[in-house]
């Protein structure tokens, strides 16, 4: 006779165990730690038919060691964040291996495939990009707010992330002491230039980067903007918590996107890689980086309403810092 009963603690540990404890399992652990993947990108890494790889997903999502999620047609896999991470400390605890070596070569192949897909999307798309945002943003709108909120602070420095055309610069750049904008794209960072010589803004530059590996030191901010940029990441978590590590205490972040919507053009057509956030979602991201949540507020919009997402990162005022500290 069992002493546990049917809903036990020890009995749902026990089933996650014997769902880890299977090779090409632990493999897809140890890939979904890394980021959020398609049973399609899953299937290209491990090298097995998509039919295999699907139950093996089922037995791992069943027994809460991922969390499966639906956008519009497609479905993501994520190594699921409870149960005191169980998931993640499988996965730390397991020895390296060939299998796991030639997994994250793969996968890098995947990563890179995923970049320069959108790399050459936003280099066809630079001149066209604001038209690209006025099918998702009210623009005057969410100006007239974000001008309301960071301005009230008068931050001393501003870090635009993903600026693109500089639209964001543009904007704050008389409520700001010095803004830095980055993007991955060349095309795009030569538009920016452009505007900002045009708009007579002579307070913000723009500087080559990736949102996942900012070149900027370590707290030399006090504000931060993702303007319409984690619809594009392949693991928005990643780019909040690199976004928090350029914050000085008392910075505040600001994210800009959609609300959860089910157009599927804005993904076929431009490449967003997720069909919006909600509110929950993004203010865990901000928790787990670290962050106080603030004010959430939601606009309308075309497609979908557009929300800005605020948080602060703990700690004194922010001091007035040198345009020269903030690049690294």
């Amino acid at each position: 006779m069992s002493m546990h009963a049917p809903d036990s603690p020890m009995l749902g540990y026990l089933e996650a165990l014997r769902a880890a404890a299977e090779p090409t399992r632990l493999r897809i652990m140890a890939i979904c730690a890394v980021g959020e993947w398609t049973v399609s990108e899953l299937t290209q890494v491990l090298g097995q038919s998509q039919p295999r790889v699907s139950r093996h997903l089922k037995v791992l999502a069943e027994a809460g060691l991922l969390e499966r999620f639906r956008e519009g047609t497609w479905v993501f896999y994520r190594l699921a964040d409870r149960d005191g991470r169980m998931a993640a400390r499988l996965v730390e605890m397991a020895p390296e291996s060939a299998e796991f070596a030639l997994d994250r070569r793969r996968l890098d192949e995947v990563r890179a495939e995923r970049r320069r897909k959108a790399q050459a999307y936003f280099d066809r798309q630079a001149l066209g990009w604001e038209r690209v945002r006025a099918l998702t943003v009210a623009d005057d709108e969410v100006d007239r707010a974000l001008l309301e909120w960071i301005g009230a602070d008068a931050p001393s420095s501003l870090l635009d992330i993903g600026t693109g055309t500089a639209h964001v610069l543009r904007t704050l750049a008389p409520r700001i002491g010095y803004g830095l904008g980055i993007d991955l794209s060349f095309d795009m960072l030569a538009v920016a230039r452009a505007n900002l010589e045009a708009a007579g803004v002579v307070n913000c530059q723009v500087r080559h980067g990736d949102m996942y590996q900012l070149p900027v030191a370590d707290g030399t901010f006090a504000c931060a903007v993702l303007h319409q940029v984690l619809h594009f990441a392949e693991v928005p978590a990643a780019a909040i918590g690199e976004a928090t590590r350029t914050l000085a205490p008392g910075g505040r972040l600001f994210v800009v996107d959609l609300a959860p919507h089910d157009d599927e053009t804005l993904r076929q057509e431009f490449r967003h890689r997720r069909l919006g956030f909600a509110d929950a979602e993004i203010q865990g991201w901000f928790e787990h980086a670290g962050l106080e949540t603030g004010a959430v507020h939601h606009l309308p919009g075309k497609v979908a309403a557009t929300v800005i997402w605020e948080a602060r990162r703990p700690g004194a005022a922010v001091q007035s810092r040198l345009q020269g500290s903030a690049v690294a």
